[in-house]
């Protein structure tokens, strides 16, 4: 269970004014890629193991009831009520299976509400406040990155 920040560059556009460099090596061996031909930058900025609670929402929530394990778009205002909701179930137990409920299937993990379920909840925001805040200084900035939840199974 991936998020993913998708940054558009736009260095083939002369008229951006796009700057830099790219040297990146992978076992020693130089990558070749070319600095004015990347559009986009793509990076992996969480990731869930067996947080099924969290999948189940991103699919309610963000994918529409389809669960297909493709990409989709989540916004700022989803990533933020999905803390909200993490964060009230933290608090509130008894609004777990409400806000939050566990779900079964192919490579979910457990489904009980235990300390697995809710240190899943104390990872998710964590991590989500981390992002929420570099998102909102991107975005004050005039700098807009698009977010993408995908699950692969």
């Amino acid at each position: 269970m991936y998020l993913e920040k998708r940054t558009f560059i736009g260095a083939e556009y002369e008229h951006l004014e796009v700057k830099g460099t790219c040297r990146i090596t992978k076992q020693g061996k130089k990558v070749p890629i070319k600095f004015k031909r990347i559009s986009t930058i793509n990076e992996r900025i969480g990731y869930w193991r067996k947080a099924n609670q969290i999948h189940a929402w991103f699919v309610k929530n963000v994918q529409k009831g389809v669960d297909d394990c493709r990409q989709y778009s989540v916004s700022l205002e989803q990533l933020k009520e999905l803390v909200t909701n993490c964060k009230t179930v933290l608090k509130e137990k008894g609004k777990a299976d409400k806000l939050l409920p566990s779900q079964s299937g192919f490579f979910f993990g457990g489904t009980g509400y235990d300390e697995y379920y809710f240190d899943d909840l104390k990872y998710t925001v964590k991590m989500l406040n981390q992002i929420i805040k570099e998102l909102e200084k991107e975005y004050a900035n005039k700098n807009f990155s698009e977010i993408y939840y995908r699950s692969s199974w």
